[in-house]
């Protein structure tokens, strides 16, 4: 064996590694990030679901965001105000005012209540059934088609599909809007959680075609709107809205809707 050899390409491999160590820490004083540390503090505050509801890329962007003054101390929805009160505290400033809300699905036509056009057997997922017939087989092509997309992407276990219609459990829900921004009929939204009274339809046909396709949804008839002692209730489109500033939760418009499809949350 030729020990010299041997010796030289060890010294060799040495001299490498301490060339490159030496490259490697020069490079990390060179290239370092500077970060603000209260990045870190409010890194720790967030839950860490990475869920994006706040509108950044999980929670590090939303630390991130918050430092450099882009996105307000209570941004995370699934935080709520409590969180936002400890991030506040760490920028020394107000969190101010937040009003929790919870996601909503603007229809409540069961299997039983709506008429079917035909038997779908296809992919069981809402955002391939922009690729069949009139937009899934139930008559009614703005209602809830019943095949989870929404329950497919929220990481709290807060929605889920009974008799073929998406329920809220208002309890799991941390209004991330996942589910809002996956439902291709867009019949979700984020409401106050404190909102009694839904609209329980997303329909805008008039009222005859409504009739004949759905049992329970909005007709625009305008008992609602003519009952509200609060002008709180408008008929757009031939369907009831709420504007939830301006309702008092008393209740008569549900009392007054003749299908029922202004419902009570809680």
């Amino acid at each position: 064996m030729d020990y010299s050899a041997l010796v030289t390409t060890l010294v060799i491999i040495g001299i490498i590694g301490i060339i490159i160590g030496v490259f490697l820490g020069v490079a990390g004083i060179v290239f370092k990030v500077e970060t603000d540390e209260r990045e870190e503090l409010i890194l720790k505050e967030l839950p860490g679901n990475n869920c994006g509801g706040c509108g950044y890329p999980g929670c590090q962007g939303l630390a991130s965001a918050i430092v450099k003054g882009e996105a307000a101390v209570n941004q995370c929805p699934v935080g709520g105000a409590a969180v936002g009160a400890k991030i506040a505290a760490i920028m020394g400033t107000e969190a101010g005012e937040t009003v929790k809300k919870v996601a909503f699905v603007a229809c409540h036509a069961t299997c039983d209540d709506i008429t079917v056009d035909y038997d779908y057997y296809g992919v069981k997922d809402c955002r391939m059934l922009s690729f069949v017939p009139n937009g899934g087989p139930k008559s009614c092509n703005q209602g809830c088609l019943g095949y989870g997309s929404c329950v497919s992407v929220c990481k709290f276990g807060a929605i889920r599909v009974e008799n073929g219609v998406a329920i809220v459990d208002r309890d799991k829900c941390v209004a991330c809007g996942k589910c809002v921004e996956v439902c291709p009929k867009h019949l979700i939204s984020l409401i106050p959680y404190n909102a009694k009274y839904t609209v329980a339809c997303n329909n805008t046909e008039k009222g005859p075609v409504t009739t004949k396709q759905c049992k329970v949804g909005c007709v625009g008839c305008g008992l609602c709107v003519r009952n509200c002692p609060n002008n709180a209730v408008k008929v757009e489109n031939f369907n009831a809205v709420i504007d939830y500033d301006a309702c008092k939760n008393c209740g008569v418009c549900a009392e007054k809707c003749p299908r029922k499809t202004i419902k009570e949350m809680y």
